[in-house]
C-alpha cells in the first residue's frame, strides 16, 4: 500500500527560501593621510633633499645646452640611468670643467625635485673630469679640433730663441702655480719674467688667455 504525502500548502505571506546575506557594514574610516598633488610633490622633494643633501655623481654629459640666461642644462648618464642636471649662471663660471657632450665627469651638487613636472635633478655647483681617461679624451679632442683649424701647421710656427732673455708667463698672478714657476726659473734659469695675469678657469678664461697672447706678441723682443 503506497501513501502519498503532500506537503501542506504554505501560509499566505510566508517565505521558506534561504535567507539572504545581511548587508556589509560601512567601511571604517582610513587612517592613511590624504594629500593634494602639490602637497605630495613637495613632500617628496623634501625627502630627496633631506636624505641626500650634497652628492657627487659620475656620469657622461649628454644633451648639453647653454640658455640665453647663462644657465647650463644637460643630463648625466651611464649604462643604467639618466639624471637631469642644471647649473645656474652664477656657478657656471666657477666650474672646473667646461661641459660638453660625451665628456665623463664627476658633478658635485644638490639633489632636488621639480614638482611642476614630477621630476628630480641635480643642481651642479662643481665639476671635474672623471679620471685620467676623461682628461686624455678631452686633450685629444681639443688637439684634433685645433689641427683641423691649421694651428699646428709648420708655416705658423715661430722660431724659439735658444737662450731667451725674457720669459712671458700667462697664468693667475696668485696661487701655487706661479710661485712654482718663479721658484724653478730662479733656481735653474734666472731670467727676467713678465707675468700676464689671467683667469685660469670659468667663462673669462679663454678671452683672457687670447688677450694675453696677443699682448705678448705685440711686445718687442726685450719686453
Amino acid at each position: 500500500m503506497t501513501t502519498n504525502h503532500t506537503p501542506p500548502p504554505a501560509e499566505p505571506g510566508l517565505d521558506f527560501s534561504a535567507p539572504s546575506r545581511p548587508p556589509e557594514p560601512p567601511a571604517a574610516p582610513s587612517n592613511q593621510p590624504e594629500f593634494s598633488v602639490g602637497e605630495l610633490a613637495r613632500a617628496i622633494r623634501g625627502l630627496l633633499e633631506g636624505e641626500f643633501g650634497r652628492v657627487r655623481v659620475r656620469g657622461e654629459i649628454t644633451g648639453f645646452k647653454r640658455a640665453g640666461s647663462g644657465h647650463l642644462y644637460f643630463r648625466l648618464k651611464d649604462e643604467d640611468a639618466v639624471l637631469d642636471a642644471v647649473c645656474w649662471r652664477g656657478a657656471a663660471g666657477r666650474l672646473g670643467v667646461a661641459p660638453q657632450d660625451g665628456l665623463e665627469v664627476i658633478a658635485t651638487g644638490k639633489i632636488t625635485g621639480y614638482p611642476g613636472r614630477s621630476t628630480y635633478q641635480i643642481v651642479v655647483e662643481q665639476m671635474e673630469l672623471a679620471g685620467e681617461g676623461a682628461l686624455l679624451k678631452l686633450l685629444e679632442d681639443r688637439r684634433r679640433a685645433l689641427a683641423a683649424e691649421g694651428l699646428f701647421a709648420a708655416e705658423r710656427k715661430r722660431p724659439l730663441p735658444f737662450l731667451p732673455g725674457v720669459i712671458g708667463v700667462v697664468t693667475s698672478p696668485t696661487g701655487a702655480v706661479i710661485r712654482d714657476i718663479l721658484h724653478r726659473l730662479a733656481d735653474r734659469f734666472p731670467r727676467r719674467v713678465i707675468v700676464w695675469p689671467v683667469a685660469v678657469q670659468g667663462e673669462r678664461c679663454p678671452a683672457d688667455v687670447v688677450r694675453a697672447i696677443r699682448g705678448f706678441n705685440a711686445l718687442p723682443p726685450d719686453g
